[in-house]
């Protein structure tokens, strides 16, 4: 027996000091520890109010324990949890059903993660590549400051060389080039291109929405030298821009489409769409996982696109995208020297630093956290707002006075 087993483990009081103690040092933490929540508002070890705006990195979007959720969740959790993929369950199928039905897609890959499904999309491109073309067309171009995922394949494409040093040799034929630049894009799609990725709306890399051209002249780019377009959604996807995906409001449709994040609501769930005869090329044994499509996860994510996918919901995020930005334009007119706008598309916008605060997006997010608001950053000039998409009138007002608040201590420090 090990002698470092403790039957009392789970009743021993843990704080902030235990992560560094016992945890892979990959983070750094928020100095408060989070023990429930419940919609946008969320409470720490101390019984101290947080208003999340957040999402957890935009993925509960329908809120922390939403009721809905809990319940489908609770039904499931009582009926059947795994079989592993020699066998299909029942939720899985209807998810897929509902996925095909309302999107362009006509097949369904599901895994655990957004990093897995670019991972499937990515693989599935080169797969079908040397099927059809031969081993020569292999490259993948992506853009310069995207994030696609931790595997090593997905950190290779994505285009932030600070998460790939150390990691060398990377994979291959991977090429990285500025985002919405049409004639970079012309340049570097040939014919011995497999895929090509972007986001709709760069998250990590700073809330940058694509341009529309931009978006039409990848397609384009694709169809003449039979190179694919994947749209990576993992972030904007699910209703965050007031549609259920982002490519539907730019009218250019991927052939291949990933999502996760707010797919399960905070229940790990990752899902690759794509067409009939794409998914083809992923004969049975080719690609898998073990508990990619389990009945708990995927009952969570239909429960969760039913949920979102009305046009009523999606018109309430668009509704309150613009309510949002309205907010934030205010509080740039009142401080102009530490911002200077803000962009971004429905409830997912980027508040870009001042000249004069370059580099001090944290320092706003933790004088933010201290105020009671929760905020995230996208690279060190861009605070990001990513609330849940059941935000209401009164927490955006909320969100403003506390932001303001927080501004008043930055300046005032500076």
């Amino acid at each position: 027996m090990n002698a470092k087993l403790d039957s009392t483990a789970s009743a021993r009081p843990v704080t902030r000091q235990t992560y560094d103690q016992v945890l892979v040092p990959t983070y750094a933490p928020a100095s408060m520890v989070p023990v429930r929540a419940a919609g946008l508002e969320l409470w720490d070890q101390e019984g101290k109010r947080y208003l999340d705006f957040t999402s957890g990195i935009a993925v509960t979007s329908l809120g922390h324990c939403n009721p809905a959720l809990v319940e489908a969740l609770t039904a499931q959790l009582n009926t059947l949890w795994h079989i592993g993929n020699g066998y299909t369950n029942e939720p899985v199928l209807r998810l897929a059903l509902a996925l095909t039905e309302t999107t362009f897609a006509e097949r369904a890959f599901f895994c655990n993660s957004g990093a897995e499904a670019n991972e499937a999309a990515f693989k599935l491109a080169r797969k079908y590549a040397h099927a059809k073309f031969g081993p020569a067309k292999s490259r993948i171009v992506s853009c310069l400051n995207s994030f696609h995922g931790r595997t090593l394949f997905t950190v290779s494409v994505g285009g932030q060389s600070k998460y790939t040093e150390g990691f060398e040799p990377l994979p291959p034929a991977i090429d990285h080039i500025p985002y919405n630049d049409i004639e970079a894009a012309r340049a570097a799609i040939g014919d011995d291109v497999c895929a090509v990725v972007v986001e709709p709306i760069q998250g990590e890399g700073g809330v940058l929405p694509a341009d529309p051209a931009y978006l039409k002249a990848l397609r384009e780019l694709c169809d003449q030298t039979g190179a694919l377009l994947i749209f990576d959604e993992v972030q904007c996807g699910m209703g965050r821009t007031g549609e259920l995906f982002a490519y539907m409001g730019y009218g250019v449709t991927p052939d291949i489409l990933t999502a996760a994040k707010a797919l399960g609501n905070g229940y790990p769930i990752g899902a690759m769409l794509t067409t009939e005869a794409l998914a083809a090329t992923l004969a049975v044994g080719s690609h898998g996982t073990t508990y990619g499509g389990n009945p708990l996860a995927t009952t969570v994510a239909l429960k969760v696109l039913e949920i979102i996918n009305t046009p009523a919901f999606l018109a309430r995020v668009k509704e309150a995208g613009a309510k949002l930005e309205a907010m934030l334009n205010g509080v740039i007119k009142d401080y102009p020297q530490v911002l200077s706008k803000v962009r971004g598309s429905g409830l997912l916008l980027g508040l870009v630093v001042a000249d004069g605060y370059a580099g001090r997006a944290k320092d706003i997010q933790k004088a933010a956290e201290g105020q009671g608001l929760m905020l995230l950053i996208a690279g060190m000039d861009v605070v990001r707002l990513a609330p849940a998409l059941i935000v209401t009138d009164e927490q955006i007002e909320e969100a403003g006075r506390l932001l303001r608040a927080a501004l008043d201590e930055v300046v005032k420090a500076a």
